[in-house]
C-alpha cells in the first residue's frame, strides 16, 4: 500500500510538472525584460561608442586618479565595515542561537530594525550624535568646542556606521545557517559531557564555516554598494566611493556623461558580481540538510555571571546601534534649529509641522513615496504568486538560474540599477513615442526590478510547504493549472505574500539610492527630500522626516512579526528557534 501511495504521489507530481508549463513563458519574459535587458544595455553602452568597441577609453576611465581613489575608498570602507560587522553580528548570532536568555526575540527584532532603517536616516542619526552641535552631548555637557570636526564625517566614520548598520546581515545569515544544524548533534555532544564552548568550537564553527564566509562577503557587498551613508558622511569632506562618484558626475553633468557613468557602473557591477558569486559558493560549503522536526535550539544555560555579561553586551549593542542615534535624531528634530540645546524652553514641534503640513514639496514627497512604494508592493505581491508557482512547478533545473536573475538587481548596488534604467528608458519607447525618463513611472519600474526578491522568496518558501495533494485533488476534479493556481494555490500563499508586501513597502518608502538618480520635478521621494534638506543645512527638518520613517519601519516590522505564526519557518529572519 505504501508503495502504491508513493507511486501515486510520484505520478501526481510528474503530471503537475508537465501540465501548465506555458505559465513559465511570462516568467521568462519578465526576467528578460527587467533584468537581462537593462544590465545588457549598461554593458553595451559602457563597452561601445555608436556600436564600435571602446575598451581603451573604458580602461582609461577606470584608471584615472579620481576613479582609483573612489575604488580605494570603496574597498577600504567596505573591508573595514565587513570586519566590524563580522565581530558584532557574529557575536550576536552565537548568543541568540546558543544561549537561553530572556528577550532573545526582542533583541533580534530591534537589532534587525537598526538595519532596516534607511541608510541615509542612519547616517543622519549618527551624524547628529557626535560633534559640537550634538543634542545628546550638549545635554550631558560633553559637547566639543564649537567649530570642532565631527569624527563621523570622515573615512573612519563611514567604516563604523557601515559596520554597525550591516552587522544584522551577518547575524541573520548565521541564524539561517544554524537552523540547518540538527539539534541531535548538540544533544549527542552534551551526553558525552561537552560544554557550550566545545560545542561551538567542534560542531557549530566547522558546520557554519561557509555561512561565516558568506556573511562576511554579504556585509562587504552591502557596504560596497551603499550610497546613503557615504553620501552624508563622505561627500561633505570629499571622501568619494564609487556610488557617490557616479552620483556626483551624473547630477553635475546630466545625461551627456552617461557613457562614462555607465563605465563606472559596470566596474561597480563587476566587483559586486564577483563577490556575489563567491557568496553563493561559500554559502553551500559545509551546509547540511535541515532537520525539519528538530532544528538547532538554544542549548546553553549561562551561569548568573555569564548571563549578566551577555545581557550587558546586548544592551550596549542596542544602545550604540539604535537607541542613542535615534534619540539624538529625535532631539535634533525637537529644537528650533540644529545646535540649539534641547531644554523645556527650546522644545518645539515646529520641524514636524513644517515637513508634514506646511512645505508643499515635502507633502508631495510623502505622497509620492506612499504611491510608488504602495503600488510597487501590491504589484510585486500579485506578480510573486504566479511566478513562484511557475518556478516551483515547471522550472526544473533552470530554477537556480531564474532565482539568480531575480536576485541580481537587489544584490547589486542600487546605483547600478538606476543607471541601467536610465539607459533603457531615456529614449522614447518603441511604438509609444514617449520616454519614461523624468517621470514617476521610471522610479516605479526600478522598484519593481529591485525589490522582486522580497516578494518572491517568502512566496516560494510557502509554495514549497504546500502539499502536492491539494493540487492533485483539484486536477482529479478537472481543474487545469490556471484554475488550480487561482482557486487552490493562491489563497494558501496569501500570508507569505502579505509579509512580502509589507517588507517591500517599508524598503521602497525610505529608498534613496535609486530615486536619487531617477527623480524629477514632481516625483521627489521622501529619501530625496530628506537628503536635500540635510545638504541645505536644514537638519531639524531632515531629522523630523527621519523619525517619521523610523516609526513607519517599526510599525511594518511589528506587523510582519505578528504574521510569523502563519509563515513558513525562517520566513521571518529575526525570529530565533525557541529553545
Amino acid at each position: 500500500m505504501g508503495q502504491t501511495t508513493g507511486m501515486g504521489r510520484a505520478t501526481g507530481r510528474s503530471f503537475l510538472e508537465k501540465e501548465g508549463r506555458s505559465l513559465l513563458i511570462p516568467v521568462i519574459g519578465w526576467v528578460g525584460l527587467v533584468t537581462v535587458l537593462p544590465l545588457a544595455m549598461l554593458a553595451w553602452v559602457a563597452l561601445s561608442i555608436e556600436g564600435a568597441p571602446r575598451l581603451t577609453p573604458l580602461i582609461d576611465e577606470w584608471a584615472r586618479p579620481g576613479t582609483m581613489r573612489a575604488v580605494r575608498n570603496s574597498l577600504l570602507t567596505s573591508g573595514g565595515a565587513m570586519i566590524l560587522s563580522l565581530l558584532v553580528g557574529g557575536t550576536a548570532a552565537m548568543v541568540i542561537g546558543m544561549a537561553r536568555l530572556p528577550g532573545r526575540r526582542l533583541f533580534a527584532l530591534l537589532f534587525t530594525l537598526s538595519m532596516l532603517i534607511a541608510p541615509h536616516v542612519v547616517a543622519l542619526a549618527f551624524k547628529t550624535l557626535l560633534g559640537p552641535a550634538s543634542p545628546v552631548l550638549q545635554a550631558l555637557g560633553l559637547a566639543p568646542p564649537p567649530g570642532s570636526a565631527n569624527p563621523l564625517v570622515s573615512l573612519g566614520g563611514i567604516v563604523v556606521v557601515l559596520g554597525l548598520h550591516h552587522a544584522p546581515i551577518v547575524m541573520l545569515t548565521l541564524l539561517a545557517g544554524m537552523r540547518q544544524v540538527p539539534h541531535q548533534l548538540v544533544e549527542a555532544a552534551q551526553m558525552d559531557g561537552a560544554r557550550a564552548w566545545g560545542i561551538f568550537r567542534d560542531i557549530l564553527l566547522p558546520l557554519l564555516s561557509g555561512h561565516w564566509l558568506a556573511a562576511g562577503l554579504l556585509a562587504f557587498v552591502a557596504a560596497f554598494g551603499n550610497f546613503g551613508i557615504p553620501a552624508l558622511l563622505g561627500l561633505p569632506v570629499n571622501v568619494l566611493t564609487l556610488p557617490t562618484l557616479i552620483y556626483r558626475e551624473l547630477t553635475s553633468f546630466g545625461p551627456s556623461v552617461l557613457p562614462g557613468v555607465a563605465g563606472l557602473a559596470l566596474l561597480t557591477m563587476l566587483i559586486a558580481g564577483v563577490i556575489l558569486l563567491m557568496v553563493g559558493r561559500f554559502q553551500n560549503r559545509g551546509a547540511m540538510q535541515p532537520d525539519a522536526e528538530q532544528p538547532l535550539r538554544a542549548f546553553w544555560q549561562p551561569s548568573p555571571a555569564s548571563k549578566a555579561v551577555l545581557l550587558a553586551f546586548g544592551s550596549t549593542l542596542l544602545l550604540i546601534a539604535l537607541v542613542l542615534p535615534v534619540l539624538s535624531l529625535l532631539a535634533a528634530s525637537l529644537v528650533p534649529s540644529y545646535g540649539v540645546p534641547l531644554t523645556p524652553q527650546t522644545l518645539t514641534g515646529h520641524a514636524y509641522a513644517e515637513v508634514l503640513f506646511r512645505q508643499q514639496a515635502t507633502r508631495e514627497a510623502f505622497l509620492n513615496s506612499f504611491r510608488l512604494a504602495g503600488l510597487a508592493a501590491l504589484l510585486l505581491g500579485l506578480i510573486s504568486i504566479p511566478m513562484a508557482f511557475a518556478i516551483h512547478r515547471y522550472a526544473g533545473r533552470l530554477r537556480p538560474f531564474f532565482l539568480l536573475l531575480a536576485d541580481l538587481p537587489y544584490a547589486l548596488p542600487g546605483i547600478v540599477v538606476a543607471i541601467a534604467m536610465i539607459l533603457v528608458f531615456l529614449k522614447p519607447l518603441p511604438l509609444a513615442g514617449f520616454s519614461l525618463y523624468a517621470t514617476p513611472w521610471i522610479i516605479l519600474l526600478a522598484y519593481l526590478v529591485r525589490f522582486l526578491p522580497l516578494a518572491l522568496k517568502p512566496t516560494l518558501a510557502s509554495m514549497a510547504m504546500l502539499p502536492a495533494s491539494i493540487e492533485e485533488a483539484g486536477a482529479l476534479c478537472g481543474a487545469r493549472a490556471r484554475r488550480r493556481l487561482v482557486d487552490l494555490v493562491a489563497p494558501s500563499l496569501i500570508p507569505a505574500v502579505g509579509a512580502g508586501i509589507l517588507m517591500i513597502f517599508l524598503m521602497a518608502f525610505t529608498e534613496l539610492t535609486v530615486s536619487a538618480l531617477l527623480w524629477s520635478a514632481g516625483s521627489r521621494t521622501v529619501g530625496v527630500v530628506m537628503y536635500g534638506l540635510e545638504e541645505a543645512g536644514q537638519t531639524t527638518e531632515a531629522s523630523a522626516i527621519g523619525i517619521a520613517t523610523i516609526v513607519l519601519v517599526g510599525m511594518a516590522m511589528l506587523l510582519i512579526d505578528r504574521l510569523a505564526p502563519l509563515l513558513p519557518p525562517g520566513a521571518v529572519p529575526w525570529k530565533p528557534v525557541e529553545g
